[in-house]
């Protein structure tokens, strides 16, 4: 009877896990995405059998690969072109030994600058500000905490109570008041509750390597990873009120709602990686699987670009 509870409440818990990690999504780029093992044309789809990598594994991966980030806004309503050119012509980042990645015009009239290391943010942002100061201003774009979820949290823990409950039932991992905060509780399947948090990479590491003790309960915390879908248009980075598209189905593309689609598994077609072979033809990817599915090539650099921004 002992052995039977504890199956169980272990398959409780990972079915809790595996709804709670439901809720990553994608963005429609996929530049810089890792190869999967098996090879593949542009345009093929991945096999329906390969192992779904975990957020923790891509993190993993793309370790020496992250971006630091400088933005540059005009103080005088300049161009993106003309912000260029006059960067161009004031900063040599040959003469700095700096490395630019990415030198680009975003959509709000901002420039974005993207370098190898800090050092090398802190070098071309202080040189912009000097050289063009009077008609530039170069910002360093500090990467985001990273968050985590912490599963079956008792009723009685809430917002306001949760980081004093967390710090003094868990005094061995000495955090301080600063190193973390609840931002939110969500109601999964069978009623449980599950917590979001904000923490400094020191308290992830600790969190994530220790059973967390919470009233009576021992809890698991993960990495937590949420972009926004919209239910109208099967896009990302948006919601519903704010959406300007039409109404476009997540499993086919269809101009239907979700509940109304009728298409087979062999007719889905994911809109997103649609959206990127319209613009980059010579590099084609797989569109036969809905928006939803964890194995679209969008989502694995969506992983990617979370990663790159996120202070881990």
């Amino acid at each position: 009877m002992k052995l039977q509870t504890e199956v169980k409440e272990a398959k409780r818990e990972l079915q809790a896990y595996r709804d709670a990690r439901t809720m990553t999504l994608v963005a429609p780029s996929v530049e810089g995405t890792e190869k999967p093992e098996t090879s593949m044309t542009d345009g093929q789809c991945l096999p329906t059998d390969r192992k779904v990598k975990s957020y923790a594994d891509i993190a993993a991966g793309h370790e020496n690969n992250r971006k630091f980030k400088i933005t540059i806004r005009s103080k005088r309503s300049h161009t993106p072109e003309n912000m260029k050119e006059l960067i161009k012509k004031r900063v040599n980042p040959t003469e700095m030994k700096v490395g630019i990645s990415t030198f680009k015009a975003l959509q709000d009239g901002r420039l974005l600058i993207e370098v190898g290391s800090k050092e090398e943010r802190e070098k071309i942002s202080n040189r912009i500000n000097e050289k063009c100061g009077e008609k530039l201003e170069a910002k360093v774009q500090e990467r985001r905490n990273p968050r985590l979820v912490i599963y079956n949290i008792p009723e009685e823990v809430t917002l306001e109570n949760a980081t004093k409950i967390i710090r003094e039932q868990n005094s061995d991992t000495q955090l301080d008041e600063g190193n973390l905060q609840a931002k939110y509780i969500y109601r999964m399947k069978r009623n449980l509750r599950n917590m979001v948090i904000e923490v400094t990479s020191h308290a992830r590491k600790l969190l994530m390597n220790t059973r967390i003790k919470i009233e009576w309960v021992i809890c698991k915390a993960a990495d937590y990873i949420h972009v926004s879908r919209c239910f109208k248009c099967s896009r990302y980075n948006h919601r519903l009120a704010d959406c300007r598209g039409e109404e476009t189905c997540p499993m086919c593309t269809g101009k239907h709602k979700l509940k109304e689609c009728t298409s087979s598994q062999n007719d889905y077609k994911c809109i997103n990686c649609t959206t990127y072979n319209k613009y980059n033809p010579s590099k084609t990817i797989c569109v036969n699987h809905s928006s939803l599915d964890k194995q679209c090539p969008s989502l694995q650099a969506q992983l990617k670009k979370h990663e790159q921004n996120t202070n881990y």
